[in-house]
């Protein structure tokens, strides 16, 4: 395993947002919804594309807090422009399980 320094990771910006919509990604090559997600007021709302199809279904998704990278670069996936990273673990059937907090807090708190 490749190690990182500190700054290294101080640098990756991980937040907590709260998912406002989610939507099925049509035209995904792999199956995906389109997430608005609300950082707060610093940040503001940033659309993401996720795989995670097998465990959630769009109405269960609108309202959960999730964790993202909001400081990668823009990416284009199919006619989507993605606009932060949400965050999750492969679970033994290789599904995505999402990386959320266990207790509410402020929206766009950066992980600690």
């Amino acid at each position: 395993m490749e190690q990182i320094t500190w700054d290294d990771f101080s640098r990756v910006e991980l937040r907590v947002g709260r998912v406002l919509s989610a939507e099925v990604f049509k035209e995904a090559r792999k199956p995906a919804y389109v997430l608005q997600v609300d950082f707060g007021d610093e940040i503001g709302t940033r659309k993401s594309s996720a795989q995670i199809t097998d465990l959630y279904r769009p109405e269960d998704l609108v309202g959960r807090l999730v964790v993202a990278v909001v400081n990668f670069p823009k990416k284009q996936i199919g006619p989507l422009m993605s606009e932060c990273l949400v965050t999750g673990f492969h679970d033994a059937e290789g599904r995505v399980a999402l990386c959320v907090p266990d207790a509410d807090v402020p929206l766009g708190a950066k992980l600690a």
